[in-house]
């Protein structure tokens, strides 16, 4: 049983045929609007790969609500822990352009309502042995609380240190499993403009210091990890994306459900990494999640 603890956002979307520069005007190519936010499309990703998911966090009372719930509602996730805010529904505003890379202002409206007593309820109604899966993109303060009640109750804990916020390095270090990209484990590790062989080497470093589970994303390169002392590597796909946005929440969607299916950890990497890999291959975040049918065809 897995539960996502994390934000619910309603993405709009503009594509162009290249991102603009600071202060420049270009003209879009389209635009569209789809499901988002860190912690649904997680909670998708794991729903999509066979987890029974519960998903906790707030939307407002207006007409975003809806939209940004279903996709999550119609894959079957619990969502009797999304509580009604006052403020409107989280909005994610992303500018796609032609060769697949993006930008993105997130704008938290209700999700900065999500309390420290949302995390002891969320967590509260767990199991031991079940895994709680966090993000950044509500308030740290729900975020320390979930983490700690996490410990207590016997929660296997996995965060993923995105967005990167000023908290990002101390929260990370709270849980079982933290999961970051080349930047967010700088960050962590406290360290910059990493080489390869020093990336390894400071993931050994922190491994030995915390004793967590660390997992960092490299896009093309695949993904590292470490975990009880070993080094494990893994490859996604090789494709032409056409829009990354929602590769990293995928690949922790689909590692957290593979790990609670117990799945051996290194194939657990490769089934994360390859969904990653796959969730490039269409626009937007929670549509470009691929079904668990479509990943383990390719493994």
């Amino acid at each position: 049983m897995i539960t996502v603890f994390g934000s619910i956002n309603m993405d709009l979307i503009a594509t162009t045929a290249r991102l603009p520069k600071p202060g420049e005007t270009v003209a879009g190519t389209g635009f569209s609007t789809a499901a988002g936010g860190k912690g649904a499309n997680q909670a998708l990703a794991a729903r999509r790969a066979g987890a029974t998911v519960k998903m906790a966090g707030a939307v407002g009372s207006d007409s975003f609500a809806d939209g940004a719930l279903e996709l999550l509602k119609s894959a079957g996730a619990d969502l009797s822990l999304v509580k009604t805010a006052s403020e409107p529904t989280g909005t994610a505003h992303i500018t796609v352009g032609g060769d697949g890379e993006n930008v993105i202002i997130v704008v938290a409206s209700a999700n900065g309502t999500v309390s420290p007593d949302d995390a002891k309820a969320a967590v509260g109604a767990m199991a031991a042995g079940d895994t709680l899966m966090l993000q950044l993109e509500i308030p740290a303060e729900a975020v320390e609380a979930a983490l700690d009640a996490a410990k207590q109750q016997g929660v296997t804990s996995i965060i993923n240190i995105a967005p990167l916020t000023p908290e990002a390095a101390r929260l990370g270090r709270k849980a079982d499993i933290v999961v970051a990209n080349e930047t967010e484990f700088e960050l962590l590790a406290g360290a910059q403009d990493l080489t390869g062989a020093q990336r390894e080497d400071a993931v050994r470093r922190l491994h030995e210091e915390t004793g967590q589970t660390i997992i960092v994303t490299l896009g093309a390169e695949g993904v590292m990890a470490i975990r009880d002392g070993t080094l494990h590597r893994a490859k996604g796909l090789r494709i032409e994306p056409v829009d990354t946005v929602g590769a990293g929440d995928t690949f922790c969607g689909y590692l957290a459900a593979s790990l609670d299916a117990g799945l051996a950890f290194p194939g657990a990497l490769r089934r994360a990494a390859v969904a990653g890999s796959l969730a490039c291959l269409k626009p937007g975040a929670q549509p470009a999640i691929p079904v668990a049918a479509e990943v383990d065809a390719k493994i």
